[in-house]
């Protein structure tokens, strides 16, 4: 915002301009990353204790271990990112409940405070209290997850940023960083079944987001003129074409093909190859899609 005040009339007068650069950078794409390991190990514990609970020995300590790490990296870089971050401490204490960070904020550091409770309770080896504990932070898991959806969707002028898909595409974030993460946390603790159960798991999330993305990419522009000229940015010679494909191959298609692989020649390599794959291509893909539009003016 522009002021100026006129001394005659001690008029202000304020003018709109548009932001002379990308707000949100690769601090909200860490952000996002983060949260998506975080909350996924959490999915992915949970499923785990459904399927075969014998094999948890050994993993629920250090999965809570890895996932607390993610989501302190998550909001750590979610303070940084603020203007003001010495006034965070405001969201605690003038909360306003209509704002999705608020929310996002206090459901964020209950999951934290619930996962350092777990991971007291695995070093103390109270096996019964983790596991119970273990259903009510996968159920907070959810809404923490999608909170960011929320955020997006309430940006003014991001016609491409919909609450519907960007829900979708959090979730299977989660699902796809969690269960990569799963595979390689496991190792040789988890059976051959185990790990290919995982391994569906993450290359159905992966042909999932693939679609969503491609449906976007080629259909998006009927949706309205600025979903047009913010597709232009991946399509054809756009500044970000490179970096997209490169997202959605490492992502998404080549974890889909190592996965396919992997059940067929029966190969752990291949399968971790294809979960480090999707971990490092989900950082990718999550910031070509955050900076696109904000690239489109807004005046």
């Amino acid at each position: 915002m522009i002021h100026e005040s006129l001394a005659a009339t001690h008029a202000v007068v304020t003018l709109d301009v548009a932001l002379p650069d990308v707000f949100w950078g690769w601090f909200v794409t860490m952000n996002m990353w983060a949260k998506s390991i975080g909350t996924g190990l959490i999915f992915m514990l949970f499923l785990l204790l459904r399927k075969n609970s014998s094999e948890m020995t050994g993993l629920r300590t250090s999965t809570l271990i890895v996932s607390f790490i993610m989501m302190n990296i998550f909001l750590l870089f979610t303070l940084a990112d603020l203007h003001q971050p010495f006034r965070m401490w405001h969201i605690f204490f003038y909360p306003h409940w209509t704002s999705a960070i608020t929310v996002g904020a206090w459901m964020a550091t209950v999951f934290v405070g619930l996962e350092f409770l777990m991971i007291i309770l695995g070093f103390q080896k109270k096996t019964e209290s983790f596991d119970k504990l273990l259903f009510w932070v996968t159920l907070l898991a959810i809404p923490v997850t999608l909170y960011t959806a929320g955020i997006m969707a309430e940006a003014s002028a991001r016609e491409l940023w919909q609450m519907s898909t960007e829900s979708v595409q959090m979730i299977l974030a989660a699902t796809l960083s969690g269960s990569a993460a799963m595979i390689l946390l496991g190792g040789s603790k988890l059976s051959d079944e185990t790990k290919q159960f995982f391994g569906a798991i993450l290359g159905l999330s992966a042909l999932l987001a693939f679609i969503i993305y491609m449906s976007e990419y080629i259909f998006g522009g009927m949706k309205s003129e600025e979903v047009t000229a913010i597709l232009a940015h991946v399509k054809g010679n756009g500044e970000y074409s490179t970096m997209f494909w490169i997202g959605q191959w490492v992502a998404y298609i080549l974890p889909m093909l190592l996965v396919a692989l992997s059940r067929v020649s029966k190969s752990n390599s291949l399968l971790s190859l294809a979960a480090i794959l999707a971990i490092v291509g989900l950082w990718v893909v999550k910031h070509v899609w955050l900076v696109i539009p904000q690239l489109l003016p807004l005046s």
